[in-house]
């Protein structure tokens, strides 16, 4: 019996060891990331079906978005096209890029913009005031 507590608490101790090492493995990875909000703006001199037979002929849904990216936001800007927030590490900014560049170009006009979650700071703001 006493053997089997053991075996169960040293077990309990190992898995909340091996959990606290992968959450801080992930805390630095993130902590080398950077959000991106891309434009993907409807080219307007072509019909619906017109881009989306370019962005078959350019594989653009088997290149973005890339591996690396985590989406965090997607939506559809009704007159303009699409508006798509990812999160990369920062050594995958040049996949980002060409996977824009090979896959929406001719389909889209795009723009980049760097990109900071608003919402904490917005929060914190609130609490101050009450």
């Amino acid at each position: 019996m006493l053997k089997s507590l053991f075996l169960l608490v040293t077990g309990c101790f190992l898995y909340l060891s091996s959990a606290r090492a992968q959450i801080r493995n992930t805390t630095s990875v993130s902590s080398d990331s950077v959000m991106i909000t891309i434009f993907l703006k409807h080219q307007q001199d072509k019909s619906l079906k017109e881009i989306q037979k370019k962005q078959e002929e350019n594989k653009l849904w088997e290149q973005f978005p890339p591996k690396e990216a985590r989406v965090i936001s997607w939506y559809v800007m009704m007159g303009i096209g699409q508006v798509v927030t990812v999160k990369i590490p920062a050594s995958a900014l040049r996949p980002l890029n060409l996977a824009i560049e090979n896959g929406a170009w001719g389909a889209f006009d795009t723009e980049f913009y760097p990109t900071y979650d608003y919402v904490p700071i917005w929060k914190n703001n609130l609490k101050s005031k009450k």
